[in-house]
């Protein structure tokens, strides 16, 4: 999997397969520990697929960077606080319990999972894991029919726009199967997977789950190719709606941090200073002249304070793009420029400033965020 580009291998011990037997955590941990375990010092990053918090702290200890919760941290009460304590990354997935044959009824699946996994983010910050660790997926195949499916991946923008990176698994999924020969294997899907893998990428979607790396890979290069093609500019898309383009400018927003790689640093804290350019449209609230209309600036100053203030990080690239995604959790902002100014950083010779400036962009079609 390695060698055909997989980024992390996900390792599960127990089959999320409709009708499959539950097992208890001791024997899942029996299955998957020694592999976890030898994967990890092969230098290949783990993910362990479980939905047990005995499981995934003993996971974290074998050196697993990610627990893959298909309940969200549901189904087991101590699994959020146990992968905060743990320091690894979660993905919350969309699903209606254990059993996913049951309750696929929706009004509209994309807000429904979009409001779930909003629910359930809240949740996961609640209990201590910061929310750059979180990833979300829409959970194909989980308590949805195949038109459910469908209509999820048509409308996976939304999901971007929630500001967090998108895990997408649909392959081999029992909706893909009516894109083949009745009867044919489940390999046989890998096609129809490479696809709607490339949908995805195409809507936004960070990482995908695959059975047949190759193929997936194979097709997501091609994406990757096409847009290098198009030039520095390919993910500057705009509705073909008329739009009057402004600029929210925020600078010099101070407060006290415990960011660094220093014990006294993580002990004392400094100040940081935080420059902010938002580029939104305006239209809406240039014909109305109403502030609600428009990003509340001072509000958003009390959020990037929270956002300095909340759990330390080692590196301010990191914080400034946790900021980024502060800025663009507001729907009308299309992209957000964040500078972060460490003017008491540990430097042994005299020096002015430091900062960082990460840019992230929110694509209005077909794409999801940069």
């Amino acid at each position: 999997m390695r060698a055909q580009g997989a980024g992390v291998v996900d390792i599960g011990g127990e089959s999320t397969r409709p009708g499959a037997s539950p097992i208890d955590p001791d024997e899942e941990q029996r299955r998957i520990l020694p592999v976890v375990t030898e994967l990890v010092r092969e230098g290949i990053r783990v993910s362990v697929d479980t939905i047990h918090a005995a499981t995934a702290r003993a996971a974290i200890a074998a050196g697993a960077e990610i627990i893959n919760d298909v309940t969200a941290g549901e189904h087991d009460p101590d699994m959020l606080r146990t992968v905060a304590e743990g320091g690894a990354r979660i993905v919350l997935m969309h699903s209606r319990g254990i059993d996913v044959t049951q309750d696929t009824h929706y009004d509209d699946v994309v807000r429904e999972v979009v409001e779930h996994l909003e629910q359930r983010v809240a949740a996961a910050v609640d209990a201590g894991i910061a929310r750059e660790r979180i990833i979300l997926d829409p959970g194909f195949g989980f308590s949805k029919g195949a038109d459910d499916n469908w209509r999820l991946l048509s409308g996976l923008h939304h999901l971007v726009e929630l500001g967090l990176p998108l895990l997408v698994g649909t392959s081999r999924k029992r909706f893909l199967g009516d894109l083949v020969p009745e009867g044919a294997p489940a390999s046989e899907r890998d096609a129809a997977t490479a696809a709607t893998s490339l949908l995805a990428a195409q809507r936004g979607a960070g990482a995908v789950r695959v059975h047949d790396v190759a193929s997936t890979v194979s097709a997501v290069r091609s994406l990757d190719a096409v847009r290098r093609a198009e030039g520095p500019d390919w993910d500057v898309v705009l509705d073909d709606v008329e739009r009057l383009h402004g600029t929210i400018d925020l600078r010099g927003i101070r407060a006290t941090g415990h960011h660094g790689v220093l014990p006294e640093e993580r002990r004392d804290g400094q100040e940081f200073v935080v420059d902010v350019s938002l580029g939104l449209d305006v239209r809406d609230a240039v014909a109305s002249d109403d502030v609600a209309r428009t990003v509340h600036y001072g509000e958003l100053a009390e959020r990037i304070v929270a956002a300095i203030e909340r759990d330390p990080v080692d590196l301010i690239e990191t914080l400034a793009d946790r900021i980024a995604h502060v800025c663009l959790e507001d729907h009308r902002v299309g992209h957000a420029v964040v500078t972060v100014h460490k003017p008491s950083a540990p430097i042994a010779v005299p020096f002015g400033d430091v900062s960082v400036t990460v840019q992230r962009a929110r694509l209005r079609r077909g794409g999801g965020i940069r």
